[in-house]
């Protein structure tokens, strides 16, 4: 091996790639879509704030009374919880005895909706609370959001009347008893114990398990698409005149891994500037003692390692599809194999954020393939024995360097191979006698 030929194959790998225009795409529009299509519906939503007229027909007449009782109260504990302090939908109720003619009553009802004197009705019978079902009518049934408002103020209209039915004279009473308990999470360390937000740590592991997820296999494709390009125009003939092939393919891969650290340090630097008043906000607002969740040397030496541990198990199943196949179709094809082993962690992700000391996390985070994802994952929640991570980089590197002297052999047979596409037969054959 000539590290100064794969200097320059790298180097030559890392400023094409830089200087084009997909990169930068890639680089800037990808998280402003994520932002798009996850902080902006949630913001909007928090914002905005609607007013429903509600009739409420009620048969039993303490239902509707106990319901407008409930929705002029302010928020409980449990309510706050779920964002009801600030409420997206408020409901202005006004209540209706339930006439001789129930249907009459129930076409004017509709009627009345029709023509924008009310937003909504609802049914209220003995025998729908029998089988706990009241009816809600309304032009638009997809405002859910709405509808789970009016749903739990409505459950705890009805709960309060069946206990004040059952002999409990101070229903309001039960519920402030039975106010749900909340558990002040302390993680608990080898620097000390201090308060975590339990959520705040899981939502940090799953954004750099994604990142990595997500980088991997972009620019694992990206190999694959590089070598059939360089296939297809013919360059490569001239290229592994001056090169071994594995020169050429280690050059390639460690050029564009430079690429994929280069984009996820942008995206570090784009998010630190945007979400730095965010965060400042939030650690100046948080209970005393309570702490956001840091990022440690250990974390961001290992999510460094990873991604280059990662991209090369990955990498070199793409090169070695690419040079194998004549053109993308045919690559494509056999590349969803490859897929199947990022989609294993997806699968495994919360099963390990539940317990990342079970024996399937151990087991599964050593299997080369898993290991960058999962690895990063049990690190950012509960850091490993220093033995596990060890032996992890051990057997990465040695299935790496294994997949390298194979990929190599079908690089350098397969990318000067035109024409048939090859068997699995005739691929095996490469790496024999290559």
């Amino acid at each position: 091996m000539r590290l100064d030929r794969v200097a320059v194959v790298a180097k030559r790998e890392y400023l094409q790639r830089v200087k084009g225009k997909g990169f930068w795409i890639a680089t800037l529009v990808l998280p402003l879509f994520l932002v798009a299509v996850t902080v902006v519906p949630s913001l909007l939503l928090s914002k905005s704030s609607t007013r429903q007229r509600v009739v409420v027909v009620d048969s039993t007449g303490e239902v509707a009374k106990e319901l407008q009782t409930v929705l002029a109260a302010p928020p409980r504990e449990d309510q706050r919880e779920k964002g009801r302090s600030h409420p997206t939908a408020s409901f202005e109720p006004t209540v209706e005895a339930m006439g001789p003619n129930p249907a009459a009553q129930r076409e004017d009802l509709d009627r009345r909706v029709r023509t924008g004197a009310i937003d909504a009705w609802i049914w209220v019978d003995a025998k729908g609370l029998a089988t706990n079902n009241v009816e809600y009518h309304a032009k638009n049934v997809a405002n859910f959001v709405t509808q789970e408002i009016l749903r739990d103020d409505l459950s705890t209209a009805v709960g309060r009347v069946r206990l004040r039915q059952a002999g409990f004279n101070q229903p309001e009473k039960i519920g402030e008893l039975t106010q749900p308990i909340h558990l002040d999470t302390v993680r608990i360390a080898k620097e000390g114990s201090r308060a975590e937000g339990g959520m705040a740590g899981f939502a940090f592991a799953y954004g750099l398990f994604m990142m990595l997820y997500m980088t991997i296999a972009i620019w694992g494709q990206q190999v694959m698409t590089g070598v059939l390009e360089e296939k297809g125009s013919r360059i490569v003939e001239v290229l592994v005149s001056t090169v071994r092939p594995f020169d050429l393919l280690l050059g390639k891969l460690t050029g564009i891994c430079l690429l994929g650290l280069t984009q996820i340090a942008i995206w570090f630097a784009t998010l630190i500037a945007l979400s730095a008043p965010g965060v400042a906000a939030a650690i100046v607002s948080l209970p005393e003692g309570v702490h956001l969740p840091t990022v440690t040397p250990l974390l961001a030496i290992s999510f460094a390692t990873y991604f280059i541990l990662g991209f090369f198990v990955y990498a070199t199943f793409y090169a070695a599809i690419g040079a194998a196949f004549n053109n993308l179709q045919e690559a494509q094809q056999v590349a969803a194999l490859v897929v199947f082993f990022l989609i294993v962690p997806l699968f495994l992700m919360f099963r390990i954020v539940n317990d990342p000391d079970s024996t399937l996390a151990v087991v599964a985070s050593l299997i080369p393939p898993f290991t960058p994802l999962l690895m990063t994952l049990r690190i950012a929640l509960q850091p490993p024995p220093f033995w596990q991570i060890g032996l992890s980089y051990v057997l990465t590197l040695s299935f790496i360097l294994g997949m390298v002297w194979i990929s190599a052999r079908i690089y350098r047979t397969g990318i000067l191979m035109y024409g048939k596409k090859p068997t699995l037969q005739e691929i095996w054959r490469w790496v024999l006698y290559a």
